[in-house]
């Protein structure tokens, strides 16, 4: 069967590019327990991520970790940032037959499509319409999709079929009103919060119970309420400003 997103941008004379990413870290861990995940990673600014500068995350973290320290990557990343902005149907028509693809390879490979769409970045992608009046998590209602988000008012009522999983980024550099709203925001599951040190990382954090969050990427099979602990990687094991969590100055 030919890809139906593809010919729909070939119908309406829309370019085609490559979006979701399939190789990294991440989705090797995946697929270790039987997932087979998609990733999409931009460039973000004020506009695709707008509290990351608030959470003192936008260097540490999301310009810096895993192979977005390099150029070619950056690059790659930079050329759908801008598609995104120039063409924005384009583009998520291309996610679409991204997605639908994926699905198929999983189905081939005997694991569990799964697909996070704001690897860099906090688009609201519940509101971006696409075919029919559906945002991409009605298009494809039996696809699990995940994120982590910093906007603490994400709001999925009746915008989703119940498969887009969310786990609420933490930052102490926040201001501690917002902060309150991620974390009592019934569509948030869970909270991330980033350790200096992986032997660092506590068993309780804030009252909350802490799990390990770096075995894999795969979010929403983990319970809902609780810590997912990470460990500081890039620029971020340099990080002294309140997004990195340090023992002894940030927890006992």
């Amino acid at each position: 069967m030919n890809n139906p997103y593809k010919a729909i941008l070939k119908a309406e004379g829309l370019p085609y590019k490559t979006i979701l990413g399939e190789s990294s870290t991440k989705t090797i861990k995946g697929e270790l327990i039987g997932f087979l995940t998609g990733i999409i990673y931009l460039v973000p600014d004020a506009k695709l991520c707008p509290f990351a500068e608030l959470a003192g995350c936008m260097i540490p973290c999301l310009k810096s970790s895993g192979r977005g320290a390099f150029n070619s990557v950056q690059k790659a990343r930079q050329s759908k940032t801008q598609f995104f902005y120039e063409n924005q149907r384009a583009f998520l028509l291309s996610v679409c037959a991204d997605v639908w693809a994926l699905t198929r390879k999983a189905e081939r490979l005997g694991l569990i499509p799964l697909v996070r769409l704001n690897g860099t970045s906090d688009i609201l992608y519940e509101n971006l319409i696409i075919v029919s009046g559906r945002n991409i998590f009605q298009e494809f209602p039996d696809t699990q999709f995940y994120d982590y988000t910093k906007i603490p008012t994400r709001n999925l009522k009746g915008k989703t079929i119940g498969n887009y999983d969310l786990t609420y980024s933490y930052s102490a550099l926040t201001p501690e009103k917002i902060t309150h709203k991620g974390l009592l925001n019934p569509d948030n599951s869970r909270v991330a919060v980033v350790f200096m040190k992986k032997a660092d990382i506590p068993l309780s954090f804030n009252g909350w119970s802490v799990i390990d969050g770096d075995n894999t990427d795969v979010r929403h099979i983990e319970p809902r309420a609780v810590v997912v602990g990470l460990y500081a990687k890039g620029k971020a094991k340099k990080d002294y400003s309140g997004f990195t969590q340090i023992k002894g100055i940030h927890y006992a």
